[in-house]
């Protein structure tokens, strides 16, 4: 598979205080950033990252240099990438997603990786531990226990006569058992019958979204999964032409056409790991940097899509939501 990467524009450098700009060492770093989707779609979703690089200093063609590669995640493709970012030997490899993660630590190298959007990282093998990560990588986690049941009970709320619900798990994801477990539990706390349809790549997707419609399941959850995400729009568009809303973790999934998120906050996350970034850049050890956990949450509602299902969301909900997409 072949990968297609962009080189950000030139930022100005004007509105950085002279004094974060002198503090920057006197040699341009490289940072090798690993996305799993096309670039039309995750290169807008990153943006909190660089916007927060910038306020720390940060300024592309003065100080640092990044270096983007996008691409369909298989986890074929997350090897090759992986292989391909630790042989340019860049300063720091920036990763999206767990699994790309752990391809790049599992590689022979020393270059720091710092992750973002893991759930789990400790049982996924990325760290020894939270406080002590002990390796080259460290990052940011978010923790999905309650937000899994808390999102049942929000699709519940969206549609209340909903009795089952499906779960398209990734059987090849970074944490495929403990997502299982997260979304039993959930479903059992919530009185929903479930429907999990497990996967091991994007045909199987199209094919459980349309077997979902046929035995009269209306709605499905999203579960953390790099082939997910990298084609989350063609899912959408899949859930949609079978009637069946998706609820899921990422607000990028709100904005690709499901009917509402809620999880970690993306943008809290990516800054957080922007400022992990920074203090790697500036001769910190990946491995004496704690992971840190985003701890602020976002409920993003898709009422464009619900209207489109032709369901009409209860005014309490819409009035909680973070954000409404109409």
């Amino acid at each position: 598979m072949t990968t297609r990467r962009a080189l950000l524009g030139a930022i100005g450098a004007g509105l950085i205080a002279p004094q974060l700009a002198l503090a920057q060492p006197a040699r341009k770093v490289t940072v090798v950033v690993l996305s799993a989707g096309e670039e039309e779609d995750d290169a807008p979703a990153s943006q909190p990252f660089f916007d927060e690089m910038r306020r720390l200093g940060w300024v592309e063609g003065t100080n640092i240099a990044y270096e983007r590669f996008y691409g369909r995640g298989t986890r074929e493709y997350m090897d090759g990438l992986a292989k391909a970012a630790v042989s340019r030997a860049p300063d720091l490899i920036y990763a999206s997603t767990a699994n790309i993660a752990l391809a790049l630590v599992k590689e022979p190298s020393s270059v720091p990786v710092v992750f973002t959007a893991v759930s789990d990282p400790v049982g996924t093998g990325l760290v020894k531990s939270l406080a002590q990560p002990g390796g080259n990588a460290t990052g940011v986690f978010q923790s999905f226990g309650e937000a899994v049941q808390k999102r049942f009970e929000l699709i519940r709320e969206a549609l209340p006569h909903l009795q089952r619900i499906g779960v398209l798990l990734d059987r090849r994801s970074a944490d495929h058992a403990r997502q299982k477990t997260l979304h039993q539990e959930a479903a059992r706390a919530t009185g929903l019958e479930l429907s999990l349809v497990e996967f091991i790549n994007f045909e199987a997707v199209i094919k459980a979204l349309a077997n979902l419609r046929r035995a009269g399941v209306r709605a499905a959850s999203i579960t953390p999964s790099v082939t997910l995400i990298a084609r989350r729009r063609e899912v959408a568009e899949a859930a949609a032409r079978n009637r069946v809303a998706l609820a899921a973790h990422r607000v990028e999934w709100a904005e690709a056409g499901a009917v509402l998120t809620y999880g970690a906050q993306v943008a809290d996350t990516l800054r957080r790991s922007a400022g992990i970034v920074d203090r790697i850049l500036r001769g910190a050890r990946p491995a004496d940097i704690p992971v840190e956990q985003s701890t602020q949450a976002e409920l993003v509602v898709n009422q464009r899509a619900a209207k489109a299902l032709e369901l009409v969301l209860p005014q309490t909900l819409l009035r909680r939501a973070d954000r409404v997409i109409e």
